[in-house]
């Protein structure tokens, strides 16, 4: 599989950035602006879908931070703003919370053409992709990512979904947004925490696609973990680089797309595993990614030292790097529900060289044994 294509290494100015998907080759696409100060530019509102209203979805932590601003901007566009706030939690990803945004759409007589913006990290960002998919069979969105996971990966590429207590994205669609805002000063008020497990995202570029951008983030990671502007610009801009490449040749996971997936296997064990908001979801991918290296290694496709030095970064980034001990069985039998199985068989995305990735199915028990190397 080959690479994508590569960009320098150098860090840009902090200009906006625009990183365009083109899809049906070019038939239909989006921007992505990336840069500081985006949430109170006039520019970046201007040209989206028109409608008489427009509906914010955000949750109790985003929306006291930066609704107001958002409500601003959109008043000169849309005859009517309203908003509707969601508890925040990966355990909050379900009907309940989507019902309440239909709930709201239909007290105030949406029709098909109201534009609704996610305003909020990965949760908010794919319930409301979900929620614009089927209300009335499709109504415009727009992403507002206030998170780095969700500015780096999941605003990005149009896959929504809410979780099912047997797995997680479980119910979704692939519902494209008519534009993607990443503010890079929303990352101010973000808690240290959430800041590493968006790393997590930023990471798994290098080993799938980009073996310059692996050597970027370990030279830089200092620099992304104190939040330097232009190390996040960088960050940010690379990793929606390599998504809209991707997304570009594979809209809808047939193939090629599934290399985003890299530690999500182990990784989506895990939170369903522990339930839902125990672990975040880049902590969960984090540790999911030393255990998909640890595969790679077992299966000859790697050299034995790609192992301790994926494990080194993702320590570095502050995440957790052994898993919980769910019990071999209980791993295999949550794996068999990811999406990327096939007729019962567990299929990993391991890593073939630096920057390649492919889809591999491994005996179980050579499974279990990368289990029980790396869970506590």
């Amino acid at each position: 599989m080959n690479s994508a294509p590569q960009t320098h290494l150098s860090v840009p100015q902090s200009s906006t950035q625009i990183v365009p998907i083109a899809l049906d080759e070019g038939q239909r696409g989006y921007d992505i602006l990336i840069g500081s100060g985006l949430l109170d530019a006039e520019s970046s509102w201007q040209g989206l879908p028109k409608a008489a209203a427009a509906l914010i979805v955000s949750n109790e932590t985003v929306a006291p931070l930066y609704q107001e601003r958002l409500w601003a901007q959109l008043q000169a566009h849309y005859a009517r703003v309203d908003a509707v706030q969601l508890p925040d939690g990966e355990q909050y990803k379900d009907w309940a919370s989507l019902n309440r945004v239909f709930d709201h759409l239909l007290a105030s007589a949406s029709d098909r053409k109201t534009v609704l913006f996610a305003l909020g990290g990965g949760v908010i960002g794919d319930m409301t992709g979900f929620a614009a998919s089927i209300y009335m069979r499709g109504v415009p969105f727009v992403q507002v990512p206030t998170t780095l996971l969700a500015q780096v990966d999941s605003s990005v590429g149009g896959k929504t979904a809410i979780n099912h207590p047997l797995g997680k994205n479980m119910l979704g669609a692939f519902y494209q947004p008519a534009r993607v805002i990443a503010d890079l000063d929303t990352l101010d008020s973000l808690p240290q925490r959430e800041l590493s497990a968006g790393l997590a995202e930023v990471i798994k570029y290098g080993p799938i696609a980009d073996a310059s951008f692996l050597d970027w983030i370990e030279v830089n990671l200092e620099a992304l973990l104190a939040r330097d502007k232009a190390a996040l610009a960088y960050a940010v801009k690379r990793c929606c680089e390599i998504k809209a490449w991707v997304v570009g040749q594979d809209e809808r996971e047939q193939g090629l797309r599934a290399i985003l997936n890299f530690g999500h296997t182990f990784g989506h064990a895990i939170e369903t595993g522990l339930g839902y908001g125990e672990w975040l979801h880049g902590e969960a991918v984090g540790c999911g990614m030393v255990m998909a290296s640890a595969l790679s290694v077992r299966l000859g496709l790697m050299p034995e030292e790609f192992l301790p030095r994926m494990r080194r970064l993702i320590e570095r980034a502050g995440l957790p790097v052994t898993g919980p001990k769910l019990g071999v069985e209980r791993y295999l039998e949550l794996m068999r529900v990811d999406k990327k199985s096939e007729g019962g068989a567990i299929r990993f995305v391991l890593i073939e060289g630096l920057g390649r990735a492919g889809m591999h199915a491994a005996p179980d028990d050579w499974v279990g044994q990368v289990l029980d190397a790396h869970c506590a």
